[in-house]
Formats: structure tokens, C-alpha cells, sequence
């Protein structure tokens, strides 16, 4: 006798495919964690998102791959992902519903790519996102970053963005410390040249907490210049290429809480008020400037009076030779007539 198993419900499908170890629906070339719930498929040669992801992954690294164009819910079997990894691909074209569905998204990298634009919507359904990266690419301008969770953004980010004229940053929690520096100049550079920028609202440290960055003095960061010299300039935290999938993407503190290397001074408390700093530089140089110059004029007065001294002498021997040689003269004229009478 035959005996018809009834199928399963959806219900049960779905737990019984939860259930199944990450191993058996890994993608082919990919390496899958099934304890940390990680996909790496880094370097695979991949056009595509793969397919066949496990529902629970939570980050999918597909960064150095031939990936061209991301369309719309290309992460729907994935609505868990907190790391989203493109870094170092071939993307030229992103839909604005290709993030749909990952409401948890922290951390995203498109650097690296051939971006010209991103539209607008692409991160409107994420409100949790902390660390984003599109450094490297040819964009004109940016989507959305307002009311997000994002605490720093590096500069380099922005100084390609020749045609961006308005960027709006409020409502994220921005860790103003040392490293938000870079983003402090490039901000007043922006607004020089007719930019418009919301506010950047400091949360952290506590000291700065609902101030405006970009009324913020320097001189509550002069604690920081010494350690945050060499971060001005450089971007920190790239993931491409550097073959550590868990790295920071781009900007923030490193993954896990590592932080990114640099040290995070605290702001000085009690500055120096900026006007006497001031003084006190413009007085010093003003020193310096005419003590060069009481010099110079002492030593032109010195030369003067022994070019004087000299031409003095020179005349005063000069006429005494031109005295001595008339005497001379009128000796021997004196002379020649007391001879010529003798003879």
C-alpha cells in the first residue's frame, strides 16, 4: 500500500528551512558562518547578488566582485542584514528600492565603484543606519542622511561632490571628538561657498552634547590636534582590499567596538579665550618682525658712518698731498732765478 504524506504548511516549511544548517544553502564559492551568521563571497567573480542566502545572515561581504547594477529588492531573502559589504565592484546603477526591507541595515559600503548618482530614496526605510562609506566613486551629490544613527562621516566623502549645494545631517547622533575635525573644516569650506547645511547636532561627549558643530571653536579641540594630525587628511577605515571583512566601512568606530585606531581625546575644557591667543601670536611675530628690522637699520647706520669716516680721511690726505706738492713747486721757482744770477 501507498501511504500519502500531506504537504507541509508554509508555516513549516519556513522552520524547517531555519532549521537546516547554514552549509547546506551556501552559496557556491562563498564561505558561510553559520555560528556568526556571516557570508563572505568576497573576490568570486560574481555579476550577481548571489541567491540561496539563508533568511538569518547578518552580514554578506561581496565586496572585489564584477557586480554591475543593484535592482530593486536585490536583499528581500535577507531582511536581517546588519553589514551590507559592495565595496571595490563595477556598480553603475542602484535601484531606490534596493535596500527596501532592510530596516536593521548599520553598516554599508559602495566605495570603490563607478556611482555617478544615488537616488534620494534609497535610504529611506533604513533608520538604523551608523556607518556609511561611498568614497571613491563619481557622485554629485547624496541621498538622504538625515535621521539615521550615523556619528561620524569622513570627509573624503564629500570633497568630490563638486555640484552638491544642500546636505542635511540633522537628527543623527554625531560623536563630536577628535576625528569629527576633518568634518568640521570641510564644513566651513562648504558654507564659504554658498553651501547650505542643516545642523550637525553633537550627542557626545557629554560637554558638547546639543551643540551645533559648526558653531563649535577649535580651540575646544586644541587637546586633539597633536593626536588627529595625520587623520585629517586620509581616509581611515576602507575595507577593500585589506581582507578583513569584519573592518570598519568607512567612517565610526570599528566593527565589534575596536574603533578605527585613533585615539579619542576628549575636548579641552577650559580653552584659552580665542581673541588673547590671538594677540599673543600677532604680538610675537610683531616683535620678531621689528627687532629684524631695528637691525637692518642699525647695521645700514653703522656702514653709513664708516663710509663717512673713510671719505673723510681720504679728503683730508687727498688735500694735504695736493698742499705738500705746491709747496714742492715753489721751491724750486724760488731756486731757478738766485742760479741764472750767479752765472
Amino acid at each position: 500500500d501507498i501511504t500519502l504524506i500531506p504537504p507541509l504548511s508554509p508555516s513549516v516549511s519556513i522552520l524547517l528551512s531555519l532549521l537546516l544548517p547554514l552549509s547546506l544553502s551556501c552559496p557556491k564559492g562563498c564561505v558561510c558562518d553559520g555560528r556568526t551568521k556571516v557570508v563572505d563571497c568576497r573576490g568570486r567573480g560574481l555579476y550577481d547578488i548571489p541567491r540561496h542566502l539563508q533568511p538569518d545572515t547578518l552580514e554578506l561581504h561581496l565586496q572585489d566582485n564584477r557586480i554591475r547594477g543593484l535592482v530593486s529588492m536585490a536583499f528581500r531573502d535577507t531582511p536581517l542584514l546588519r553589514v551590507l559589504d559592495l565595496s571595490n565592484n563595477s556598480i553603475t546603477s542602484v535601484s531606490p528600492s534596493t535596500l527596501l526591507g532592510l530596516r536593521g541595515l548599520q553598516r554599508l559600503s559602495l566605495a570603490s565603484n563607478g556611482l555617478r548618482e544615488l537616488d534620494r530614496r534609497l535610504l529611506g526605510p533604513i533608520r538604523s543606519l551608523s556607518h556609511l562609506d561611498l568614497s571613491h566613486n563619481s557622485l554629485t551629490g547624496l541621498p538622504g542622511l538625515a535621521h539615521n544613527r550615523l556619528q561620524r562621516l569622513d570627509k573624503s566623502l564629500l570633497e568630490n561632490l563638486e555640484g552638491l549645494g544642500h546636505l542635511s545631517l540633522k537628527g543623527n547622533p554625531w560623536r563630536c571628538d577628535c576625528q569629527v575635525i576633518g568634518l568640521k573644516l570641510w564644513l566651513e569650506t562648504f558654507l564659504f561657498r554658498g553651501g547650505v547645511v542643516d545642523e550637525v547636532s553633537c550627542s557626545k561627549p557629554e560637554e558638547m552634547k546639543d551643540k551645533d558643530l559648526q558653531n563649535v571653536p577649535y580651540q575646544l579641540f586644541h587637546s586633539c590636534m597633536t593626536t588627529s594630525y595625520n587623520y585629517l587628511g586620509h581616509t581611515h577605515g576602507n575595507t577593500h582590499g585589506n581582507g578583513n571583512p569584519h573592518g570598519p566601512l568607512g567612517m565610526g568606530e570599528g566593527y565589534g567596538g575596536g574603533g578605527s585606531g585613533l585615539p579619542e581625546c576628549e575636548p579641552k575644557q577650559r580653552p584659552r579665550p580665542v581673541n588673547l591667543r590671538h594677540a599673543i601670536a600677532t604680538v610675537i611675530v610683531t616683535g620678531v618682525v621689528c627687532g629684524i628690522v631695528l637691525m637692518m637699520m642699525l647695521a645700514a647706520a653703522v656702514y653709513g658712518c664708516a663710509y663717512a669716516a673713510l671719505m673723510a680721511k681720504y679728503q683730508r690726505e687727498l688735500k694735504k698731498s695736493e698742499e705738500t706738492s705746491k709747496g714742492d713747486h715753489g721751491s724750486a721757482d724760488e731756486k731757478e732765478p738766485l742760479e741764472n744770477a750767479i752765472a
